[in-house]
């Protein structure tokens, strides 16, 4: 068969550049030895979830802790698939965790290794694809979707693996008749691979994550062009990585199976191969058993549950590196003041077997990285999270600046020694901050004396209070009126004739507090009412007279 002649029939384009042209449009990248090119390569779905931002810290970090590039491409092979929008969400997603692209699709800068985007890399695919016919490596099927499913019932019936291989490849062997008639009736085809491997031969093949692995060599004659001239993923992915000069790809462990599939096509290529680390699984502890997260089952696989819930992007990426490098946390507790990228991340201490992804913990992480905040930097976080998941209540309330970080500096007690260390979502801090403003100050009495005596102890602390008054002549003050309504000044006095008083102290601060904040538990009552300033202050007094 004059295989030049058929794979000019069949990939018939003129203006492909040649194999050489490729090389020289893509050399080899200018970096220092050592330093790791990675790439993230999602599909343009419109889901992006917590795996794919696990492998993304794992790209980006294996990438700037070497001094080397990482990239974004888009995998937009299958049109069927596309969602409009999705890159765009990808990206977005992406930085609000800090995790940012050298280069690559829709990445503003220098991007001498695009297109990005598979679909406009065509010319390139065709021309290597063209290469393998001319060489006997390829070759075109007619096989319709009715004759694939036979065979696929068939394989099945008889218990043998499913695929295009051996006997069951139909168009591998056809004569140059049969395929010249094939293609004067306008038969649709694709291109396939014509497999060289025996999957009797057995390689070890070095996983960068999970160490020494056995691998089977591939046999099936896997599609390369699909019938549309564009590229399958096996074949798009072998050629970009080439030509984007990838040093590195790190993905799930599920792309283990297609493992023997690459490193054919690496090698009828002609290409170098990358090296490859796989992934464990996100792993959940469920019903006291481990499972999978799944996309049906558990919310928290998805981006947008962290981002509408308010967790602090750095809250998440720091818990994500305790599970990508298991020293990860010893280091940060010898380290506190360090950002998590001063950390020498190593993709060999990557763990081989499932991960467990514990929401608890990143709670706990997500408390204590808050706790660090500014007042300033809190009410930043917060203030985002208010504009796109806020009421308009909080958007309003949120536009008084100063006012909001007076209130977060007594909330998260600011210059103490002791920081607030029970705000894990920005949600939650939202809320806490509710009672400082009357269109969102909705109190339930629950006083714990009789009506009396609240309205007492209230009328005799409203008539003296003054909101110019320290917190000493504060305190003063709310004795004097505790006094007056029945409850002993001083906690030795209640100790000694406890019978004799309302209660003690305490008790007649719960009711200022109550009043106040709607609430028997708040940050210090005093400095409280000098935020709330002394005309709002009396007003929630007078209100919660009985």
């Amino acid at each position: 068969m004059d295989l030049k002649k058929l794979a000019a029939r069949l990939i018939p384009d003129e203006n492909l550049p040649s194999l050489e042209e490729c090389e020289r449009a893509y050399p080899p990248r200018k970096l220092n030895e050592g330093a790791e090119v990675t790439r993230l390569a999602p599909s343009p779905t419109g889901f992006i979830h917590l795996g794919n931002l696990y492998s993304a810290l794992a790209d980006e970090r294996t990438a700037h802790t070497t001094g080397g590039i990482f990239y974004l491409r888009i995998e937009d092979t299958d049109e069927k698939r596309k969602v409009e929008g999705a890159v765009e969400s990808v990206i977005r997603s992406l930085d609000y965790f800090g995790i940012n692209f050298d280069e690559g699709a829709e990445i503003d800068g220098e991007n001498a290794y695009g297109p990005y985007y598979q679909r406009r890399r065509a010319p390139i695919y065709r021309a290597f694809a063209k290469d393998l016919l001319e060489r006997g490596l390829a070759y075109p099927c007619f096989c319709t979707e009715e004759e694939l499913d036979e065979i696929r019932r068939v394989q099945t019936e008889n218990k043998e693996i499913t695929g295009y291989y051996g006997k069951y490849a139909v168009w591998r062997d056809k004569t140059e008749e049969e395929v010249y008639a094939a293609l004067e009736k306008g038969l649709p085809f694709v291109i396939r691979l014509k497999s060289q491997g025996d999957v009797n031969i057995k390689h070890t093949f070095r996983d960068a994550i999970k160490g020494s692995i056995t691998v089977t060599e591939n046999n099936q004659d896997v599609v390369i062009l699909k019938s549309d001239g564009i590229p399958t993923y096996h074949f798009a992915h072998a050629v970009d990585d080439h030509f984007m000069r990838t040093t590195l790809v790190i993905r799930g462990e599920e792309w283990l199976s297609s493992l023997p599939i690459h490193i054919e096509l690496f090698k009828v290529l002609g290409f170098p191969l990358p090296r490859y680390g796989h992934t464990c699984s996100l792993m959940k502890v469920d019903g006291g058993t481990k499972r999978k997260l799944s996309k049906r089952k558990d919310p928290e696989l998805s981006l947008d549950f962290y981002r509408a819930a308010g967790y602090y992007p750095q809250a998440v990426i720091k818990y994500l590196m305790t599970i990508l490098n298991s020293n990860f946390e010893e280091w940060a507790a010898k380290n506190p003041e360090k950002d998590y990228t001063a950390f020498p991340f190593s993709v060999s201490k990557m763990g081989k077997s499932g991960a467990l992804f514990d929401l608890d913990k990143l709670n706990d992480v997500s408390r204590d990285e808050l706790s660090k905040l500014s007042p300033e930097g809190m009410y930043e976080f917060l203030n985002g999270w208010v504009k796109e998941f806020g009421t308009e209540a909080d958007r309003a309330h949120f536009e008084n600046r100063e006012y909001v970080i007076k209130i977060l500096a007594l909330i998260m007690g600011a210059g103490q020694k002791k920081r607030r260390k029970d705000i894990e979502r920005a949600e939650q801090g939202v809320r806490l901050i509710d009672y400082f403003f009357d269109d969102t100050f909705t109190p339930e009495y629950s006083f714990r004396t009789d009506d009396e005596t609240v309205n007492k102890m209230l009328s005799a602390f409203a008539r003296t209070y003054d909101e110019s008054d320290d917190n000493s002549a504060w305190f003063a003050k709310l004795k004097t009126a505790a006094a007056a309504a029945g409850f002993a000044s001083e906690n030795s006095e209640y100790k000694l004739n406890p019978e004799a008083f309302k209660g003690n102290v305490s008790d007649a601060a719960e009711i200022v507090r109550i009043a106040i904040t709607g609430s028997p538990n708040s940050p210090d009552l005093c400095t409280v009412m000098s935020i709330l300033g002394e005309q709002r202050s009396l007003a929630r007094i007078a209100a919660a007279k009985r």
